[in-house]
């Protein structure tokens, strides 16, 4: 039974990272420059890709906390993450009736779809410590999620990348359509894979106190709360913030990648296939960064994931031909994935055993509010200067400032204070 948990769990992953890589980071961003921004001034088609991120993650930043509460509050974690995935598997679907000219409507559905896959995950997340019932075991489970995500993100990826290229092999009349079918296919995937988990894994049964408060007021009061309990943790804080910092970097590469590199004159196919090379390199390097956190302590291969991300922006600023972002490709496949389950993994070793829901949903505070800032810096930064080149750039310092604040992060202090918390 534990082991059918484990791989229902793992599978939602596998199917609801196909909207990560082909609407968030391959498909739509080149879509979206070509066809739904079409007549728009170059730098204007990024840089309004960047404020439609900025505005997704906005309100996801506002409702995770509150969600989160809500969901520890009513033991409704399932209720909620079958709420907001279906929300983003409707907004995959119809983002294939998107047509030439229509970016404010596919800039709505692109929100939409941002604000279902990323409130889903802030419980999926929050399952996490309730399967694995041991640090070692969270490592791994962390890293096998991941994983998943990227065989099954990669395997649609990889279908839709030959719709798109041989678009006549499938009877499709042109490119345009084939991207199209291909965003509707990622909303039926994503529900397939989604069964096992909604069918399989069940709330640990709590005992709840009978409320006399609708749940959207126990949720801001409960944030209130979190927000004072928090600052007890020393290490988790600092730990969130830093996490904050170089995830909105990361978060920022992923998202806007790919109309960067469209806009820098390389062709749509080489921009698609790249994006398949990073998911296909990022399999075995998740497992590898599991392994290595296990030799070398996970807060050292976590900063080593940092350093290669650095180099990655600095090389992005000199980017020129295919072949270079070919290369970046594979530089970004090694440490994305390893870098995201090392996070997830620390943060659940710090977190209290009875507070995993409501801290969970600080955890999606950091990963989608810190996200708002990079898409912003760097379509205002490419909007002032009429340069992306400056815009991708400018992430270095989510980097350098994260990595400055790991330093004062102690993970063992950490523990002991949500063990003693948890007693």
């Amino acid at each position: 039974m534990k082991r059918k948990r484990v791989f229902s769990w793992m599978l939602y992953d596998f199917g609801n990272s196909a909207f990560a890589t082909t609407i968030m980071a391959a498909v739509l961003p080149v879509f979206y420059y070509d066809v739904a921004a079409v007549g728009l001034e170059e730098n204007l088609a990024e840089s309004y890709w960047g404020y439609s991120q900025s505005i997704a993650v906005l309100i996801v930043a506002i409702l995770a906390p509150i969600l989160g509460a809500i969901s520890d509050y009513s033991a409704a974690k399932k209720k909620f993450l079958r709420f907001f995935a279906f929300m983003g598997m409707i907004a995959s679907i119809l983002l294939a009736f998107v047509e030439e000219g229509q970016y404010i409507f596919a800039s709505i559905l692109l929100i939409i779809g941002n604000i279902g896959f990323s409130g889903a995950n802030v419980f999926y997340d929050a399952f996490l410590p309730e399967i694995a019932k041991d640090e070692d075991e969270m490592d791994k489970l962390s890293a096998g999620g991941f994983a998943f995500g990227y065989i099954g993100g990669g395997v649609l990826l990889a279908v839709n990348i030959l719709m798109i290229t041989q678009y006549s092999w499938f009877g499709i009349p042109d490119v345009t359509t084939a991207s199209q079918l291909s965003f509707a296919s990622v909303g039926l995937w994503w529900f397939i894979f989604s069964i096992p988990l909604l069918k399989n894994i069940r709330e640990e049964k709590k005992t709840l106190v009978k409320r006399e408060k609708s749940f959207v007021a126990i949720g801001f009061s409960r944030v209130t709360s979190t927000f004072k309990e928090i600052k007890q943790f020393k290490y988790l804080l600092i730990f969130l913030i830093a996490f904050w910092m170089y995830n909105d970097g990361i978060s920022t590469i992923i998202r806007m990648a790919t109309i960067y590199g469209r806009g820098i004159g390389i062709n749509s196919n080489s921009l698609i296939i790249a994006l398949l090379i990073t998911q296909f390199v990022g399999i075995p390097f998740t497992f590898f960064f599991g392994w290595l956190a296990t030799r070398i302590t996970p807060k050292r291969a976590l900063y080593l994931t940092l350093y290669i991300y650095v180099g990655v922006v600095i090389l992005g600023y000199f980017m020129a031909t295919a072949l270079h972002f070919y290369l970046l490709a594979i530089c970004v496949g090694m440490v994305q994935g390893g870098a995201q389950s090392l996070s997830r993994s620390i943060y659940g070793r710090m977190v209290p055993a009875n507070k995993q829901a409501e801290f969970f949903g600080f955890y999606g505070i950091s990963s989608k509010f810190a996200a708002i800032f990079g898409p912003f810096l760097f379509g205002l930064v490419g909007q002032l200067t009429g340069s992306s080149r400056l815009g991708i750039v400018s992430l270095l310092v989510f980097f350098i400032a994260g990595i400055i604040l790991l330093r004062f992060v102690n993970i063992e202090k950490g523990i002991q204070q949500a063990k003693q918390y948890a007693k």
